[in-house]
């Protein structure tokens, strides 16, 4: 099989063995297969809704992508904005600096960015499937989803089903799940057909904004909206306004008291600028596996 390569290059700390070892942990992703050195997966890209198949490994100062067709900027944007690649992060150490709670995570975890799922809107479709769900049942759900009606594509000899675009959901029954879930995936996927519910349209706003918009969509509530725009459009500089796991992580690492009002998380947001997204996402991945699993939040993120 052809492929078409093109190399990513990081502007400021990037490990790619950690974002690797970040998917191999997570479980929306964590069913990919994985020899430890290369990230394999197929999606169907935003950029024209067609399936493509992707295998990132590490080079230096960045990554090297192969893929299944040829990639125009479209899609190499959105590797990039998988990747967290899209944004200059020579800043984010700076912060570590002034903030020495922070600074001990990014020690800890050195060169991690956050890493997003495929496109928006399969972070959104992840975000109704989640709730009242565990991670590990849902991502199954997901998987089945895909399975029964997205593209199979080969990539590096190895068959991945690629989630469905929104043009094959918005008329679809018999996902899995129950009515009121199947009828607001079948929201979603009208929303994104409208270009709603894509990453040049929620980049394209004021984080608040966006979120506001966001929470208008069937079945999005405050949480799945940061979900979306942080972990799905990779906007590095949004902060959810209402995070109960969260606010409890940070509560501990910070010793903020047990009743401090969401105001209280915001102010402290407000010296992670412009990276509340990363400084967010680290917080909630260097805590995984202690949180309970029932949260709709991919470890560590929502986010």
């Amino acid at each position: 099989m052809t492929t078409h390569g093109f190399t990513l290059t990081a502007d400021g700390p990037f490990d790619f063995g950690a974002s690797l070892r970040f998917v191999e942990d997570w479980p929306a992703t964590s069913a990919l297969p994985s020899d430890g050195r290369a990230l394999r997966f197929a999606y169907c890209a935003e950029s024209d809704w067609r399936p493509i198949g992707v295998t990132v490994t590490g080079a230096p100062g960045g990554v090297s992508v192969a893929t299944t067709r040829a990639a125009g900027p479209g899609i190499r944007g959105e590797v990039a904005r998988i990747l967290s690649l899209d944004v200059d992060g020579a800043g984010f150490a700076k912060l570590g600096a002034a903030d020495p709670v922070l600074g001990d995570l990014q020690r800890l975890r050195p060169g991690l960015r956050p890493v997003c799922f495929w496109s928006p809107w399969e972070a959104a479709c992840w975000a109704v499937i989640v709730q009242r769900s565990s991670m590990l049942i849902a991502s199954r759900i997901k998987q089945r989803i895909a399975a029964r009606f997205g593209a199979e594509v080969d990539v590096d000899g190895q068959t991945y089903a690629a989630f469905p675009p929104p043009v094959t959901l918005v008329d679809a029954g018999g996902l899995g799940l129950p009515a009121q879930k199947e009828e607001w995936v079948r929201g979603l996927a009208r929303a994104a057909l409208d270009g709603v519910l894509t990453t040049e349209h929620l980049r394209s706003l004021a984080p608040e904004e966006a979120l506001a918009e966001l929470r208008a969509l069937p079945g999005v509530g405050p949480f799945s909206a940061g979900l979306i725009l942080i972990r799905g459009a990779g906007a590095p500089d949004a902060f959810p306004g209402d995070e109960p796991r969260l606010f409890a992580i940070l509560r501990e690492a910070y010793g903020l008291p047990e009743d401090a009002p969401p105001a209280a998380y915001r102010r402290l947001a407000e010296t992670w600028r412009p990276y509340r997204s990363w400084a967010s996402f680290l917080f909630r991945a260097t805590s995984y596996g202690v949180m309970d699993d029932r949260d709709g939040t991919p470890a560590g993120a929502g986010g």
